[in-house]
């Protein structure tokens, strides 16, 4: 590695990794997968604007204390608790537009987890760029390899945790038909993201193997309950399936046998591989635009159980009959 080559190796030992985890990401979402063009946006958002305004903000905001105070306490001051706050508000700011402007899209808790996600791994590719440049900047390849490991490896997946708690509020503020929760649901996953943040930060910089130990434990254990959390979700999921799509049999919607199908998300991945193996893609992209509008079918008329909108009403009824003449 070379000073002329390093900001190459630094990206694409960025990107592999992130990619990895972004197709797990979406790989989790079972059920009813969220649109390209949105998880682009969500991702590119962590990846640009999320950056730059946390760079920007960060510098302006810690400047002082770095004139104030010696190297060590304002680098602690900034890490600890300028950049969580900067940082996690930065990323929130798209899951808010999308709370607004395309609610429609968070059908599920799980939604909401994904979307965050998904700004958190466009944050932390950029963000670990710069870091690994500079870590070769300073001690060579040696300090590089090891800020690999340890940021894109070790602590990969630590900014779509943090990021997904403030999804996941989001998501609870969308879902929720009680005015409180909604109000304050986003603020709360946010304060969570901001908080679990900083520990984890505060941990690293003690610089010791008890912090690091600590920090592991913050991270993977968030990382864990997130996974137990979406094991949790997809089974709801799966109850609201049988739920709301038991009298589509009835009406001529779906047959008994499809019905069967449906509500389990490994079921449909099964029948959708057959299909492809025995008559090619076109079917595969069929069947799965059928079982995405069924779980739509299921989610309109949840949301219409609970908030008695007729929105969710029409919108279900638009689903049925397409799925009728599909």
């Amino acid at each position: 590695m070379t000073a002329g080559n390093v900001l190459l190796l630094s990206l694409l030992a960025a990107a592999v990794p992130v990619a990895l985890y972004v197709g797990l990401i979406y790989w989790a979402d079972r059920y009813e997968k969220e649109p390209w063009w949105l998880l682009s946006a969500a991702f590119l958002w962590g990846a640009i604007p999320a950056a730059l305004l946390a760079l920007l903000f960060n510098t302006l905001l810690s400047l002082p204390f770095y004139l104030l105070l010696d190297s060590g306490p304002a680098e602690l001051v900034s890490g600890g608790l300028i950049a969580p706050i900067i940082e996690e508000t930065a990323k929130a700011l798209i899951l808010f537009l999308i709370l607004f402007l395309w609610r429609h899209e968070l059908d599920s808790p799980l939604d909401g987890l994904i979307y965050g996600a998904m700004v958190g791994m466009g944050f932390a590719m950029v963000e670990n760029v710069l870091y690994y440049v500079t870590a070769f900047e300073e001690g060579g390849q040696a300090v590089w390899n090891g800020m690999v490991v340890m940021r894109g490896v070790v602590f990969g997946l630590s900014h779509a945790l943090y990021t997904s708690l403030t999804g996941l509020g989001i998501a609870a503020a969308r879902l929720s038909p009680s005015r409180p929760v909604r109000y304050l649901a986003p603020l709360l996953g946010l304060a969570l993201a901001i908080i679990l943040h900083a520990l984890h930060n505060v941990t690293m910089f003690t610089n010791t193997t008890l912090g690091l130990l600590a920090g592991l434990t913050f991270d993977w254990g968030g990382v864990a309950l997130t996974a137990i959390i979406i094991v949790l979700i997809l089974y709801q999921e799966r109850q609201w399936m049988k739920r709301y799509l038991a009298d589509e049999v009835a009406l001529g919607t779906l047959t008994a046998d499809e019905y069967a199908l449906v509500r389990s998300a490994a079921g449909r991945n099964r029948r959708r591989l057959a299909l492809l193996l025995r008559q090619g893609p076109d079917a595969w992209r069929s069947s799965g635009r059928r079982y995405r509008e069924c779980s739509e079918l299921a989610y309109y008329k949840r949301h219409h159980a609970i908030f008695g909108d007729e929105r969710s009403l029409a919108a279900a009824e638009r689903l049925r009959v397409s799925l009728k003449q599909s």
